[in-house]
């Protein structure tokens, strides 16, 4: 074989390569471009930032002007101010939940071809091992995209599959802990009298009774010697 024989074999077999690369590389590339959900705090029963990833998959590049999330019927939720866009909350009217929330691009706005745009809402996710939000994609050419598909049968994904995101359990809650009653105030404080150390011996201590009974015998002896003084000068 000619060295340009064996040239043009390893040219067409480079050729043959670099096509199945690219090839496999659009493959996935297409299979990925779906609307993704993700979450800052993706906790059941809990608060959370849940953003959307919604591609333009327009194959006449026409650009995508509303943008539709159902919500499972969740307790609160608010929209950020984006430039653009417009945001219009759904509630049901029976018992407040929210319902969805529609996305509309301003004049001369919305997600060009090849391009994809995040829609972040501020929700209170239900108490649910996950939660489910389909989108409908409206492309200004009329062209509708519904992003509702759950997943196949035989585990594999579907050609619109809806936006799922999975939640896990918070932290337990923590336990209730009681405290301690409060000591009683302390009442007028009794007289504490000291124990006399070993080899001390404990002085009275003068009490009312003591004291009477002192100034009586004093004045008992004043005038005791009183009357002897007399009885003296009467003799002499």
């Amino acid at each position: 074989m000619t060295d340009r024989r064996l040239a043009a074999h390893a040219l067409k077999a480079a050729a043959l390569t670099t096509s199945l690369i690219l090839g496999s590389w659009f493959t996935a590339a297409t299979a990925g471009a779906h609307v993704h959900v993700s979450a800052d705090h993706a906790t059941r029963g809990d608060y959370a930032l849940v953003t959307f990833q919604v591609p333009n998959e327009s194959e006449k590049g026409s650009p995508t002007t509303q943008v539709i999330i159902s919500l499972p019927n969740v307790a609160s939720a608010s929209t950020d101010v984006m430039a653009g866009w417009t945001a219009v909350l759904d509630r049901d009217a029976s018992n407040g939940a929210y319902r969805s929330v529609t996305f509309t691009a301003t004049p001369n706005a919305g997600i060009g071809a090849g391009q994809f745009e995040l829609f972040p809402i501020s929700i209170k996710l239900p108490d649910a091992d996950s939660a489910t939000f389909p989108v409908v994609q409206n492309y200004a050419d009329g062209t509708v995209v519904h992003w509702d598909q759950p997943p196949l049968p035989n585990g594999e994904e579907p050609e619109f599959p809806a936006p799922v995101l999975a939640l896990t359990s918070g932290p337990p809650a923590a336990k209730e802990r009681h405290a301690a009653p409060a000591a009683p105030a302390p009442t007028t404080a009794p007289s504490v009298t000291a124990a006399p150390t070993s080899g001390e011996h404990a002085e009275p201590k003068a009490g009312p009774d003591n004291t009477a009974r002192a100034l009586a015998g004093g004045a008992l002896l004043v005038a005791a010697i009183g009357v002897g003084v007399a009885v003296a000068r009467r003799r002499t």
